[in-house]
């Protein structure tokens, strides 16, 4: 593992664990405001890039636009699913732990189109991997106390679904919407890997143009856009120090969420063009672990003997997807023996 991936994982964990305290800031403030910071964090990321690596267009990408649309459709199709899930009678726990079978869907369609073969150990890290964070998240979230942020962004209030009689029948259709989008995911994983074994590592590039193209789709969501700014505007002002001027408090915290998310996705295109889909996926299934455990101290949530249990099996399915117990074996091994 080369320098750069090792600066790339830790910002990564770093820079996701940051943003996820500021996301959760704005929503204890408007619960409803996902739409706005994810339209945010995108506009941020392509304008940056507009200026730091398109320089204003002038410089010619290296991946088609062909390619890059195949990208967006694939990021944008799995984002709209999973949103559109909750309108299904979806709870908010069993669509974490949805998200957190990932590291399972890659490693299936790496077999099915990769023909890669795993080792015995591999699968069982894995599923370590995802039963532990199944038990915290089934531990971590209270349905009575959640609210669904984005129930209303595709096929409207869910209101007279919930109300229906054929509500299993619906549950059942969120169910197929959740693992659509998770495989969805994991081959946006593949397919990225592909790409860049064709066209070679580009993050910055791919960064930029992933996250340009998909800026008209939130043209669905305007009215959205336009409620939770004002509601931003409108909220108690604080006053910046070194600055010496006021700010809105949830548009200060969506300033550093945006910085920190820029952190995180950055690192992460990184970590693609550096590492196997399976690795990223790793990578990014720990970052949400530690986010949540994170969360759980930064906002004193109880920490239960089941917590307990399923952060030992997170951390051992990683040290043994990692081989860091042969690794150790090896450094002892190579130890001269004194007599």
């Amino acid at each position: 593992m080369n320098i750069r991936v090792v600066q790339a994982i830790s910002l990564t964990l770093f820079g996701c664990m940051l943003n996820n305290i500021f996301l959760e800031y704005i929503i204890q403030l408007d619960p409803g405001a996902g739409h706005l910071i994810t339209f945010c964090q995108f506009l941020f990321i392509a304008i940056h890039g507009l200026i730091f690596t398109s320089k204003f267009g002038t410089v010619k990408p290296k991946i088609t636009f062909r390619d890059y649309m195949i990208l967006v459709v694939l990021f944008f199709t799995t984002s709209v699913v999973n949103n559109w899930a909750f309108a299904f009678n979806i709870p908010v726990p069993l669509h974490m732990i949805f998200r957190a079978g990932s590291l399972i869907a890659n490693m299936m369609l790496g077999i099915l189109i990769l023909k890669k073969k795993y080792t015995l150990e591999k699968y069982i890290s894995v599923l370590l991997i995802t039963i532990g964070i199944i038990i915290c998240t089934l531990y971590s979230t209270k349905e009575s106390k959640r609210k669904c942020i984005d129930c209303d962004i595709v096929v409207g209030k869910d209101e007279g679904i919930s109300a229906s009689k054929d509500y299993f029948f619906w549950w059942i259709i969120g169910i197929i919407l959740l693992t659509t989008a998770l495989f969805l995911s994991a081959r946006m994983g593949i397919f990225q890997e592909e790409l860049y074994k064709k066209r070679g590592k580009h993050p910055q590039e791919a960064l930029y143009y992933t996250h340009l193209y998909p800026i008209p789709g939130f043209l669905l969501y305007y009215q959205s856009l336009v409620e939770h700014s004002t509601i931003a505007s409108n909220s108690e002002m604080i006053s910046i120090p070194f600055l010496n001027i006021g700010m809105p408090i949830i548009w200060m915290f969506l300033l550093l969420n945006v910085i920190t998310q820029y952190m995180c996705i950055n690192n992460v295109y990184i970590l693609t063009t550096e590492c196997q889909s399976l690795t990223v996926t790793l990578v990014i299934t720990l970052r949400k672990f530690l986010s949540l455990l994170f969360s759980i101290v930064y906002f004193q949530n109880p920490f239960t003997i089941a917590h307990w249990i399923g952060t030992v099996m997170v951390f051992t399915g990683t040290l043994i997807f990692t081989e860091t117990h042969h690794r150790i074996r090896e450094q002892i091994s190579k130890k001269p023996k004194t007599n």
